[in-house]
């Protein structure tokens, strides 16, 4: 299945029916009086955030979505049937904006969550509703209302607890490969991972989601290689975690970069928690260990350790401290979101 985060999608709700002009005329019944019944409610539309996608691909080959009209009403008192709704299943975590590509209509993270895009128009009155004392024999109806017509799009940013970050080559690929059940490619040349990948990473017992994104480039801001579109899948991230090549000449240089590139692209992500490690170390000897640690750590990283994905040095460890940092930072969340106990006397 391709992988695609961002889809513009046309949109327009179903027209009410009209109200129907009629009267009652049967045998042996003199004064029959107006029976025209109302119009049916145009259809909604609908988004929906469904269990088993990752992906907006769907909406790469469908992007007009039409509710259905309601049906006019009839005599005898008959009203019109409503027209059906339409819904967008979407995965969760996907946000809906408006044409601008600024303005947040709905942002669906949990499962189920449904919101209303376009609101379907109301039905007409039949003649039969203006019927007084005054006006017996009413010969008007009103016309059905006109539906809602929109451009939406479609911005899926991925949940997952802790986010993979780091320049090309530095071994995001291997260490999601090395953690996970997630297949991710793996090559020795920069850009081989061109779409975000997920992975669930269990350790004493516990699971959290890993995400790794397409590795970022000094610039990436400014669109050079991939840009950094793809770095959305991480602000919902509780913690990251950035993988520095060990086998780099400058490893302060590869770290400024991408903390650079955070600070760039905003949304707090250069503020969220982070975890420092230099990959391939089986790559290095303990004397260029030591050297590049400490020139990390002089470069203003502060949680910093090597490790080797590929031999699983230091993999359970970091493992563990990104647990740990996750469930800190979720914490905090839930008790930002508590509200606070009024005083009683």
């Amino acid at each position: 299945m391709k992988f695609l985060d961002l889809a513009k999608v046309y949109i327009k709700s179903g027209a009410g029916g009209p109200g129907c002009v009629s009267f009652r005329r049967e045998k042996f019944i003199e004064f029959g009086g107006p029976d025209g019944g109302d119009g049916g409610k145009g259809g909604d539309v609908w988004a929906e955030a469904v269990d088993g996608l990752n992906t907006l691909i769907d909406y790469r080959y469908q992007q007009h979505f039409k509710a259905k009209n309601g049906i006019h009403g009839m005599g005898r008192q008959r009203s019109g049937a409503g027209g059906a709704d339409v819904v967008l299943k979407v995965p969760v975590g996907t946000e809906i904006l408006d044409e601008d590509q600024e303005t947040l209509i709905a942002d669906l993270t949990t499962l189920g969550q449904r919101v209303l895009l376009a609101k379907g128009g109301n039905g007409g009155f039949g003649n039969l509703h203006f019927k007084s004392s005054t006006n017996q024999a009413p010969r008007r109806a009103n016309p059905g209302q006109p539906g809602v017509e929109r451009t939406i799009w479609l911005r899926l940013k991925l949940i997952a607890d802790a986010g993979l970050v780091g320049l090309p080559n530095a071994g995001k690929s291997t260490f999601l490969a090395a953690t996970s059940n997630a297949r991710p490619k793996i090559a020795d040349y920069p850009f081989t991972t061109l779409h975000p990948n997920l992975g669930v990473v269990g350790v004493d017992n516990a699971e959290f989601v890993l995400a790794d994104i397409p590795g970022l480039i000094e610039g990436a801001h400014e669109g050079r290689g991939i840009g950094d579109r793809f770095l959305g899948h991480v602000e919902r991230c509780a913690v990251l975690l950035h993988l520095v090549d060990g086998t780099s000449e400058d490893v302060a240089e590869d770290y400024r970069v991408i903390c650079g590139e955070l600070a760039e692209y905003g949304a707090g992500l250069d503020e969220k928690t982070r975890i420092v490690r230099l990959n391939k170390a089986d790559a290095l000897s303990e004397e260029e260990r030591a050297e590049k640690l400490a020139v990390l750590r002089a470069a203003g990283a502060k949680d910093v350790a090597a490790i080797s994905a590929a031999t699983g040095e230091g993999v359970t460890e970091t493992l563990r401290a990104l647990r740990a940092r996750i469930k800190g930072a979720r914490q905090a969340e839930e008790d930002a979101l508590k509200e606070p106990e009024t005083w009683r006397p």
